[in-house]
């Protein structure tokens, strides 16, 4: 019996494959359905810093009386954590499992939002969140739940990870508006404090209940979506493949940080105030959840790579879109199309590694594209900061996520290109 309820045929096993056992039967299944919403709770709770951060940025810059290249820093560090944690967790998560990554990641999250909150000068506030919310906080809510969840579903992997990936931005849309008006109410400090509270046992409970190991070659399973997976990716040696995809990452997220880093700022500049820019960052990261979910569905028909093009193509029309419109009605319009056309573009990288990429190595493989992602983040919210101190405005910023935008795109139609030819050459 399959895990959607569907009878094996005896014999319909073909050679290769992996055997039908009580293990693989949770592929596809209710279990996994299950450990699919907890993956998304936990996702909520363990990005919640990634956002809350952009919201209390003005203020910050205020307190500590620094530029807002500096004040961006506290951002950029967190990424680069976000990234090198990833990797080590996805990792960590392949040997040991994903719960014990999720432990580390609760504490960081929790431990961090406090030292933060305590923090007496920008420098302290920063490393707080590079080390602690980055390196080993947030970093475990998302490459190794991304791989974790493509090894319990199949024929729906795509919309399955799209799910998983939405608790990023399901925790944009959530998080800016209560920790702006935690911020009006009680003052950043206080609010850093609860969220460390709130976000750090809420992680440590949910993460007892993710114990259970996936199953082993799931693309293997019959009945099963096929699997492009091998040993030289788009004919490409795996370093190779690897290396072209975290550029991209790099490219498309420099790009994509931009809006969402400096979207309150940038309203606050044009004197639309803090409470409206945090407002259209939580619109943004809404319609990201149904850009992800779109995306998935999208994904499970044509695949991770021609999403991706798809995603990068769009994304790019929406930063152009930003270039001459600075109106409060317009900004809120642009602000939904960015959500929508770029909210499925990380979580491609994710179906592109499963799909390409051995199995056995998912973790650690989608662990350093989702690195060159966040790399990319970070060093998007730290250029476009410094862009402005040097410009006095965005307008060159956007033109900079613009042209970064599109040598995304040219690495990924490249790999298509190779798919194609290969695929027209038999191999």
């Amino acid at each position: 019996m399959h895990g959607d309820g569907r009878a094996v045929k005896k014999g319909s096993v073909k050679k290769g494959s992996v055997p039908f056992t009580p293990f693989t039967s949770l592929i596809d299944s209710r279990y996994a359905a299950r450990r699919l919403f907890i993956t998304l709770l936990l996702m909520t709770l363990g990005s919640s810093s990634m956002y809350v951060v952009s919201v209390v940025l003005p203020v910050v810059q205020k307190e500590f009386g620094v530029s807002r290249a500096d004040a961006s820093l506290p951002y950029t560090l967190m990424m680069l954590g976000f990234g090198l944690g990833g990797m080590a967790m996805g990792k960590l998560a392949d040997r040991m499992g994903v719960h014990v990554a999720l432990w580390i990641g609760a504490v960081g999250v929790g431990g961090g939002f406090v030292v933060a909150g305590f923090a007496s000068s920008i420098w302290l506030f920063a490393l707080a969140h590079g080390l602690l919310l980055g390196l080993f906080g947030s970093s475990s809510t998302f490459a190794p739940l991304l791989a974790d969840t493509s090894l319990w579903w199949n024929k729906r992997r795509g919309i399955a990870v799209a799910v998983c990936a939405s608790g990023n931005y399901l925790a944009g849309a959530i998080w800016p508006p209560i920790a702006q008006r935690g911020v009006e109410l009680l003052g950043w400090r206080e609010t850093y404090m609860w969220m460390g509270v709130v976000c750090g046992l809420g992680m440590a409970a949910l993460s007892f209940l993710m114990r259970r190991r996936p199953p082993l070659l799931a693309a293997a399973v019959p009945g099963g979506a096929p699997s492009l997976a091998s040993e030289r990716p788009f004919g490409l040696s795996i370093s190779q493949a690897q290396t072209l995809l975290c550029v991209a990452g790099v490219a498309c997220c420099v790009a994509m940080a931009m809006p969402q880093v400096h979207i309150v700022a940038y309203c606050t500049d044009l004197g639309f105030g803090a409470a409206r820019g945090a407002e259209m960052l939580s619109l943004m990261l809404a319609c990201g959840i149904v850009s992800r979910l779109i995306s998935g569905m999208v994904c499970d028909r044509i695949g991770g790579l021609r999403t991706l093009v798809l995603g990068s193509v769009l994304q790019g029309v929406a930063l152009l879109m930003f270039l001459p419109f600075d109106g409060l009605a317009s900004l809120y319009v642009i602000s939904a199309m960015f959500g929508l056309f770029q909210g499925g573009i990380v979580p491609s990288y994710a179906i592109i590694v499963r799909e390409y990429f051995p199995a056995k190595e998912a973790g650690a493989r989608v662990g350093t594209v989702i690195m060159a992602t966040m790399v990319g983040m970070a060093l998007g919210g730290w250029m476009s900061g410094k862009v402005f101190d040097l410009t006095g405005s965005y307008q060159a910023a956007f033109v900079n996520g613009v042209v970064w935008n599109a040598l995304n795109l040219a690495i990924v139609l490249g790999l298509l290109w190779r798919v194609r030819g290969n695929s027209r050459a038999g191999l």
